[in-house]
């Protein structure tokens, strides 16, 4: 499988994953909620490994701006998945709120969504190596 394909068969995965952490969590299904959680860490780990391998077939330097506005909110989306940690272990420990987890869960989410579509603006805009 190409370097190409291997990203985007990573990238719909985690997708699908996130997507499924969300009906679980609104569906209040807790133990799906955290195993699809936990996979979707995984997942995304693997996305952004096979992006850093796309550095090997395209000269990412070539999509200009794009480039660091990608990286800060690809940055941005990774650090903003420790609010909805904090606020789930509040909730479970019964001193936080649904709606704050809530809140923070969909943050994190949008910060991905437009983080993918700016790193695949990136690699469109990208030279083949």
């Amino acid at each position: 499988m190409s370097l190409a394909a291997q990203f985007i068969s990573l990238l719909v995965l985690t997708l699908v994953l996130l997507s499924g952490a969300v009906a679980s969590g609104l569906g209040r299904r807790r133990r799906t909620h955290f195993a699809l959680v936990a996979s979707v860490f995984v997942s995304l780990g693997l996305t952004i490994w096979a992006a850093e391998r796309l550095g090997t077939i395209y000269d990412f330097a070539s999509a200009g701006l794009m480039k660091p506005i990608h990286l800060a909110l690809a940055k941005a989306a990774s650090l903003s998945y420790l609010l909805p940690l904090i606020t789930g272990i509040r909730l479970l420990r019964g001193a936080g709120s649904r709606g704050a987890h809530r809140l923070s869960a969909f943050f994190a989410i949008l910060l991905t969504v437009i983080a993918a579509v700016t790193g695949v603006w990136m690699i469109l805009l990208a030279t083949p190596l």
